[in-house]
């Protein structure tokens, strides 16, 4: 077995492509990774904005938290109705491209691409903070881990999709399992205590005194914080066709359990933190502890069962970005498909899934995580701005879809979808306007500019197609072979052959030469003897070999001046080059030589046209 069998598996033929879709067991962990994580950092980014109110600003986590979880139930129902819809996977993009045009496709496009870059960099930043935090000593090698976690998801969805749920499955569940524990004994003890239970680790209350009042403003960005819990619902649609038949019914089951995971989960963090009075702590202060962390010790103290809690925690953060990395490449082949991304995003790996778009998001998340050395805090709270985005346009073109469709239950879908497209388009106002100076402008620039370069693609493609159509017939009149030159450095081998390969192409053979002095000399006395002789004992009229001198000891562009010349002179006959090259059966010998034909190509493509053919005659050396 080889290297790249053992990491990435071996490669699977079209014919496997159904034993390679999953059910709905599987699509949690695969599609719902973000989704469930969120509840690690959603209750909390809502509780941090809530610091300033002191013990008051609890008091608001359940009714706010309830607001997340009626939109969420929206959002649900909306991309229920998606699938069904649109089975063949796209989400947002499909839906707003085929029900409000292009612009609005590509914007809801550019949102999702933005917000997957930003997951993968914010969740594994975010598991590998958490684990720092825990373990100060490995603190200078945040961004090493970070790169290293990245590189380990990549791997692992290179091996595919049904590979990518079986090793997601055990952290996804044991994380599940661990907060659904917690918080059933923490509802317990409520009930036992009238409300007001004691807790086993008495949480801090640094601020327990109210700075500030409570305004609507500030309890809208609590709210548009908090709903950073809702990133990744979109998960699923975009990726409906990875579910084996019937795909609609499967992706409809995975997404109502990990909604209804989403929201039991929600609930009980919101109602568990105001039972035991948990505030936020300030995350750039010292002694900074997390509220999952002090809720669950709040519950069952510090013992074994905290810590198998708080490791599942820190996993499933770090792995979050596999939701990503699981709709990112479906993503870029639906718009691939619509030739806004090039061609390529199309083609499917060795696994059967779409790897050029899984090498892009590892490259720019890496790019990413890097710039920010691994610490990525100012951008939690800007990737719901993509996710949000994507909701509004999603759900406004299911409204147009309700309406151009019709049928029974239409009027009720529109309601459903209009509703849930006003309530994600003020959440993203009130996210940018909340957010703006801390760096959301950055994502008002790229939103637009990817917007014109996927604009700019197409229009290439569209150039293109345009130019390279044809309805003539082939013309065989007047055919005649094409002058070929082959450059000559030295008598060899390598010379002999690719002199033979173009003597089998045309009978117009011109040797090139650049050089002089010596070697040059040499080189004219063995053409006479061992080329133009033999070829006149056979009747024949042999290539002649023509002679550049290059005083500069230029070689390279001499020939393609020469190439260029022949063409201009000979205006209805096609010049072709003929190129012999050596070829080391080992990659890494290849290096030892010259790589002048490599570069002679790339000049000749570019400076030159239809009637310029480049021809490779590789020589292949026995050792």
């Amino acid at each position: 077995m080889s290297l790249t069998d053992l990491l990435l598996g071996r490669p699977l033929a079209t014919r496997e492509e159904g034993a390679e879709r999953i059910g709905p067991a599987a699509g949690i962990p695969i599609f719902g990774l973000d989704a469930l994580s969120s509840a690690a950092y959603g209750p909390e980014a809502a509780l941090t904005l809530l610091i300033p109110l002191g013990l008051a600003g609890v008091g608001y986590i359940v009714p706010i938290t309830a607001s997340i979880i009626a939109l969420l139930a929206i959002v649900y129902l909306s991309y229920c109705q998606t699938i069904d819809a649109y089975p063949g996977g796209g989400g947002a993009y499909t839906v707003a491209h085929q029900n409000l045009g292009s612009f609005a496709g590509l914007l809801a496009a550019a949102a999702l691409m933005i917000d997957y870059i930003l997951v993968v960099a914010v969740g594994i930043s975010a598991g590998v903070g958490a684990l720092v935090s825990a373990l100060p000593r490995w603190q200078p090698h945040t961004l090493a881990l970070c790169l290293v976690i990245l590189v380990l998801v990549t791997l692992v969805n290179l091996r595919g999709v049904r590979d990518t749920g079986l090793i997601f499955l055990v952290p996804t569940y044991l994380f599940v399992g661990c907060l659904f524990v917690a918080i059933a004994a923490g509802f317990a003890k409520a009930a036992t205590s009238a409300g007001h239970p004691v807790p086993v680790v008495a949480p801090p209350h640094a601020m327990a005194q109210a700075t500030v009042g409570a305004s609507a403003w500030l309890l809208l960005k609590v709210f548009s914080s908090g709903c950073t819990a809702m990133t990744g619902v979109e998960a699923v649609s975009n990726g409906a066709k990875a579910f084996r038949e019937p795909t609609a019914k499967n992706a409809r089951r995975s997404l109502t359990v990990i909604i209804a995971l989403l929201i039991v989960l929600l609930a009980g963090v919101a109602c568990l933190v105001r039972a035991y009075g948990i505030l936020a702590t300030d995350p750039g202060a010292p002694g900074y502890e997390s509220v999952l962390s002090m809720l669950v010790a709040a519950v069952a103290g510090k013992g074994t069962f905290y810590y198998v809690t708080i490791a599942s925690v820190l996993i499933v953060l770090a792995l979050s970005a596999n939701t990503a990395f699981a709709d990112f490449p479906r993503l870029c082949r639906a718009i691939a498909s619509d030739h806004y991304l090039p061609d390529s995003f199309v083609t499917r790996g060795r696994r059967l899934i779409y790897s050029q778009g899984v090498y892009v998001l590892a490259v720019f998340s890496g790019v990413l995580l890097t710039f920010f050395g691994g610490i990525t805090d100012r951008l939690i709270p800007l990737f719901a701005i993509g996710a949000f985005l994507a909701f509004t346009l999603s759900q406004a073109g299911m409204v147009f879809h309700w309406r151009r469709v019709g049928g029974p239950g239409a009027r009720r879908s529109m309601l459903f979808n209009g509703l849930g497209a006003t309530a994600t388009a003020i959440t993203v106002g009130v996210v940018l306007v909340a957010k703006f100076a801390e760096g959301a402008w950055i994502t008002l620039l790229l939103i637009p500019s990817l917007v014109v370069l996927m604009t700019t693609v197409k229009r290439h493609y569209r150039r293109v197609g345009a130019e390279i159509a044809s309805a003539e017939p082939l013309d065989p009149v007047e055919m005649r072979a094409p002058i070929v030159v082959v450059p000559v450095d030295g008598w060899s081998e390598v010379t002999r052959h690719g002199l033979r390969v173009a003597l089998s192409v045309s009978s117009e053979v011109i040797g090139l030469h650049v050089g002089s002095g010596k070697q040059t000399d040499e080189l004219q006395t063995k053409w006479r003897k061992l080329v133009e002789e033999p070829m006149l004992d056979l009747g024949l009229t042999g290539p002649r070999l023509a002679v550049v001198k290059s005083p500069y000891r230029f070689v390279i562009n001499p020939i393609v001046k020469y190439v260029l010349y022949l063409e201009r002179t000979n205006p209805r006959r096609q010049i072709a080059v003929m190129i012999p090259e050596m070829v080391e059966r080992h990659w890494f010998l290849q290096f030892l030589h010259n790589q002048r034909g490599s570069v002679l190509k790339a000049l000749l493509y570019l400076k030159g046209n239809q009637r310029i053919i480049v021809i490779n005659a590789p020589w292949y050396l026995k050792s």
